[in-house]
């Protein structure tokens, strides 16, 4: 299930910052954890992109291949009909 977040990583990012410059530490480990979890799903995302572009190119150049055969099948017809 997608979900869009109003939280972007550059918050997360933003706010480990204000971590560093006021000295508390005390919740930059879950900073840390969530931003891992935005990048994962972002990684993700990217993998899942990557690979409906590979199936549409395989798929582009199956129904070439089947334009093709079925000219092929067309012209042996042709050649037997004569």
């Amino acid at each position: 299930m997608d979900y869009y977040l109003n939280r972007v990583i550059c918050d997360v990012f933003h706010e480990m910052r204000k971590c560093n410059e006021t000295k508390n530490f005390s919740y930059l480990e879950g900073l840390i954890e969530e931003a891992q979890s935005m990048a994962n799903r972002m990684e993700n995302g990217l993998g899942k992109k990557k690979q409906i572009e590979e199936i549409e190119k395989r798929w582009l150049k199956a129904k070439e291949k089947s334009k093709f055969l079925s000219a092929l099948e067309e012209k042996e017809k042709e050649l037997e009909n004569e």
